[in-house]
């Protein structure tokens, strides 16, 4: 084998995850039967908790500076302004939303991976593949057009709603399609409403059924959206007497994505048909200009009844497909790769057993089969609908209550019920303190670049810090260890501090002790995904994380 690795699909999740083993060390192939990026701005939404992975793998900034923010988003029903939905999420939140155009999403991926060793082969497609139980041999076709016969460890299948990975694993992919089609346009509007809001503007009909609706996210650029509309009769894949064909149909009856154009014999939407639907629904009067592109797409709702088997993977498009409401669905798949990645790369590298990928599928199907059914409620419904609070569906739509408690990773509850458990996202805060640095760091920045789990250990005094750090050494499995003195320690102890063995840093803005509430020295192992992996009583460390440990080792 030359790869522990094969990656097909080199959208956002297979970029993702080609990123997150490369910076583990772990050899990969990334191929894409496309031969370029789309230049479409699809997925556009980014959460905050992919912020919260890019921070970690230092590629947040580069983002920040390509996207603009989503501030909130303004609600029209009937010619009357119904709602102002604000975007605003707690202070100790490190990011906030944003738009960014997949074919920007995919540029920044590409050039990070580029720079681990790692390139896009474009044009190449996976034909076949068959495992057994030392590694997988797949059957790839080149740009050139000649055949391949590959050997590798691992498969990962990101290659989309019609994934050649997963029809090949034989998995399930259950659900249904949406009888609506829309019209999509990348436009730019010279109407005055304010910055960085998503509109949408809808006509019901006397039995209270939406019969018209715009709906535009803003993209980088002056007055630049991306709209979406129903579409006419006319263009309908229905009219012309088939179920669309392309991205779209796919050839296996999935009817999700992109359709129209010279590859499937069907019209695009002229500058003139979007222009009408603004005409009738937009807030203000408003001229459209610039069209980039537009297209016809279709919606389906799917999931697949497990993301693997025995060597081979499936994430991202090609293990769950929904609504775009939220902006759920890139994001979820970049956690998808995320979560797995980590896992795969302690596995390649025999740091783990290989019953650790089991728990790809227990912790990341829950939170696919919670999309879908989000998405899809909320498309049927509207988001107003939704039973949950606003400040929790908030949260929830940044995606920073996903959670794996219960599942076979998750160590013994303690402390207070209502803290962070295992399980649970690692909060980031701010106000930590070193000797050396004149200015105070995010819990962010003490992670950024470490690529395996993270340990923190919480006291007031230096010497139960220490005591600590030896026992989390003398468990194993290499984890990073860092000191976090308590607020309350007094100034004699910042010396002792500064001598540890392990980084060592003081909660001078009581910041950590308010968000994880310790309740006295205790100690929390963070996962290479920002997520708690334990949590503990610091007199309990050695313990706690031989036993964490034993779990991650178990052989499959």
């Amino acid at each position: 084998m030359t790869d522990d690795v094969l990656i097909v699909g080199a959208g956002p999740v297979g970029l993702s995850a080609a990123a997150e083993l490369r910076r583990r060390g772990v050899r990969c192939r990334l191929v894409d039967r496309l031969p370029a990026r789309l230049p479409y701005a699809k997925a556009v939404g980014v959460q905050p908790r992919t912020f919260e992975i890019w921070d970690r793998m230092g590629l947040a900034r580069a983002a920040l500076e390509a996207a603009i923010p989503l501030r909130g988003q303004l609600v029209w029903v009937n010619g009357r302004e119904r709602a102002r939905i604000e975007l605003a999420l707690p202070p100790e939140v490190p990011y906030g939303f944003a738009a960014l155009p997949q074919y920007e999403t995919e540029r920044l991926l590409e050039e990070y991976v580029a720079g681990l060793g790692t390139a896009v082969e474009r044009g190449t497609e996976l034909l076949s593949f068959a495992q057994d139980r030392d590694g997988v041999t797949a059957a790839l076709r080149t740009a050139s057009g000649a055949e391949e016969e590959v050997r590798v460890g691992h498969l990962i299948g990101c290659d989309g709603a019609h994934s050649t990975v997963r029809k090949g694993l034989g998995l399930a992919f259950g659900g249904g399609a949406f009888p609506e089609e829309y019209m999509l346009a990348d436009v730019e509007a010279d109407w005055d409403l304010p910055y960085g809001y998503v509109v949408r503007s809808s006509h019901l009909a006397d039995d209270g059924s939406t019969d018209d609706l715009l709906a535009c996210v803003p993209l980088p650029g002056t007055g630049r959206y991306r709209m979406s509309m129903l579409v006419p009769p006319e263009l309908s894949a229905r009219a012309e007497g088939g179920g669309g064909g392309g991205e779209s149909a796919g050839g296996d009856g999935v009817a999700h994505g992109l359709e129209g154009g010279p590859e499937d014999g069907r019209a695009l939407p002229e500058l003139s048909r979007i222009q009408a639907v603004v005409d009738r629904l937009a807030p203000e009067p408003a001229v459209l200009s610039r069209m980039r592109w537009s297209s016809v797409f279709r919606v389906s709702h799917r999931i697949v009844d497990r993301y693997g088997d025995g060597r081979v993977f499936v994430a991202g498009d090609a293990a769950h497909i929904h609504p775009p409401t939220g902006a759920q669905g890139m994001n979820t798949g970049i956690q998808d790769a995320c979560n797995l990645a980590w896992k795969l790369a302690l596995v390649v590298r025999g740091e783990a057993g290989s019953a650790l990928l089991g728990s790809y599928d227990a912790e990341r199907r829950p939170v696919g089969e919670e999309v879908v059914g989000r998405t899809v409620r909320h498309a049927a419904h509207g988001v107003e609908a939704d039973p949950e609070g606003p400040r929790t569906l908030l949260l929830r739509e940044a995606q920073l209550l996903v959670g794996y408690r219960g599942g076979p990773l998750t160590g013994r509850p303690h402390g207070p019920a209502d803290a962070p458990q295992p399980g649970d996202r690692a909060p980031d805060c701010a106000g930590l303190t070193a000797s050396v640095a004149a200015y105070p760091l995010r819990l962010l920045d003490v992670l950024r670049g470490r690529t395996g789990h993270v340990v923190l250990l919480y006291s007031a005094d230096p010497a139960e810090l220490a005591e600590a750090a030896q026992a989390a050494l003398s468990a194993g499995g290499g984890p990073d260890i860092v000191a976090v003195l308590a607020r309350e320690a007094p100034t004699a102890a910042l010396d002792a501090l500064d001598a540890l063995t392990v980084p060592g840093y003081r909660d001078s803005a009581g910041e950590f002790a308010r968000l994880y509430r310790p309740g006295g020295p205790t100690g929390f192992a963070v996962r290479p995904d920002g997520q708690l992996a334990a949590r503990f009583p610091l007199a309990d460390a050695a313990r706690a994380l031989a036993g964490y440990r034993a779990a991650l080792s178990a052989p499959g």
